[in-house]
């Protein structure tokens, strides 16, 4: 019987324009990126590929000399038309220009047997040369896992709570066999057990029946519940010195995938969210999307805010800008580039708010959606303690207490107050609920990379 944790704390941010479950084609993405800023924790990127070369999908396009069997490679197959630096030459994007047709880099198959016979370093090696390892992510510290270490346990949410999330029954569809295959690789590189976490309330994908050597816990209450890193502190917390590795839901799939078929496949649902969209539905395409091809003549207006991701932990990007590399969701919204005189005092249920403030009434509708835009409302001031930061996060550790041991670099306290056991989007909802208007999750990668540097 499956265990089940019930959370209270946390908040759900209500937003309008939530995707159809539904997949619609739009017009063909003809350019694809990736950037290795989304790889947390790569710190010399070296570059295999030229401008001008020819690559298949699943051609290895960079790794890290820090860890230099980890290969990123390209998700598409095409001509490399850019390597893209910016200051000091850090490199910010290789840019593919699709073929038509995918050819694919090709590697051998296994079966279920072949499988269960590998040793954990063959599986590991293939995982390494097939592009799939910077799927696994290490906590501590959020960062691509290094093949040279041994978890205690692999942790997978299989639900997202952050707002407007996609919902995994669409985009785990028909991926039964692969998402098995997947949790049965992960198994050999554990001594320890996989959990899969799921929601208490409605039902699971169909991915989800029937799994075998995986464990599965139910979580109910508002996000973050959703983020395996709330889910790794109920079940098997991280203590200093040990390591767990997360893997979310996709990445299985993925896994799975190269085992099965002997190819990098980096074709992916993505959910197309946002009030300011016309169509809110999902889309087929690839990983590191342009994302031109969804957002040109589907916004409401041009003064928008492009995110790759999610409202809270999301990333801004461009109109022509390109979806980041775990990302399953792109997101419009209206920018809040304007200034509202005493906004906060006029009384309005439009505005949504965790706090019960004068004038603010969006509590007494609770099953509103609203469109909330990009605006602050005010500016960063001196650190306000007023227990709002614990209300919101459902986890045995003091945020502001923490921030503040940040901010002054007190390593002892940091390690003390639980530095280990979050990253930026476990505390994002405190970013939201702030007062202050500080940048929590800058404040929170702050902390992770002095620890982790010290």
């Amino acid at each position: 019987m499956s265990k089940l944790v019930k959370l209270k704390k946390g908040f759900d941010i209500n937003l309008a324009g939530k995707a159809e479950k539904k997949v619609e084609g739009f017009s063909a993405v003809k350019t694809f990126a990736i950037k290795p800023t989304d790889f947390l924790g790569m710190e010399r990127p070296k570059v295999l590929v030229k401008e001008g070369d020819t690559v298949k999908a699943g051609t290895p396009l960079l790794f890290d000399k820090k860890m230099e069997k980890v290969q990123m490679v390209a998700p598409v197959s095409g001509e490399v038309v850019e390597i893209k630096r910016g200051e000091k030459r850090k490199l910010l994007e290789i840019k593919i220009l699709a073929d038509s047709e995918i050819v694919f880099e090709t590697f051998e198959k296994f079966s279920d047997a072949d499988i269960q016979a590998a040793s954990r370093e063959k599986l590991i090696d293939r995982m390494a040369q097939g592009g799939v390892w910077p799927q696994i992510i290490q906590r501590p510290f959020g960062i691509i896992a290094n093949p040279d270490d041994e978890p205690k346990s692999i942790f997978i949410s299989g639900f997202d709570s952050h707002p407007l999330a996609p919902d995994y029954d669409v985009l785990l569809k028909g991926q039964e066999k692969a998402f098995q295959t997947g949790i049965d690789i992960l198994k050999k590189l554990t001594k320890g057990k996989v959990y899969l976490g799921v929601k208490a309330e409605g039902s699971s994908p169909a991915a989800f029946d029937n799994l075998k050597e995986v464990e599965v816990t139910k979580f109910s209450g508002p996000h973050p519940a959703g983020n395996v890193g709330v889910q790794i502190h109920h079940v098997d917390p991280i203590c200093k010195g040990e390591i767990v590795w997360t893997v979310n839901p996709y990445g299985v799939v993925q896994i799975g995938k190269l085992f099965l078929n002997g190819v990098y496949d980096a074709s992916k649902v993505i959910a197309l969210t946002g009030s300011e969209l016309k169509k809110t539905v999902y889309a087929q395409t690839y990983m590191g999307a342009c994302v031109d091809s969804f957002v040109a003549g589907n916004t409401k207006s041009d003064n928008v805010r492009v995110i790759s991701g999610n409202v809270l932990t999301g990333t801004k990007i461009n109109k022509d800008g390109y979806l980041g590399y775990y990302d399953h969701q792109l997101t419009v919204i209206p920018e809040g580039d304007y200034y509202e005189f005493m906004g906060w005092l006029k009384p309005t249920s439009d505005k949504l708010s965790y706090h019960r403030a004068l004038g603010l009434l969006s509590f007494l509708f609770p099953k509103k959606e609203f469109v909330l835009d990009t605006n602050t409302r005010g500016e960063e001031r001196a650190f306000v303690s007023t227990g709002v930061f614990e209300s919101v996060t459902p986890m045995d550790i003091y945020p502001v207490y923490l921030m503040k041991a940040i901010m002054a670099e007190d390593y002892d306290d940091m390690e003390e107050l639980g530095i280990y056991e979050v990253i930026e989007e476990d505390l994002a909802l405190c970013e939201f609920v702030d007062v202050s208007k500080h940048p929590v999750q800058e404040i929170v990668r702050k902390g992770i990379e002095l620890i982790q540097y010290s």
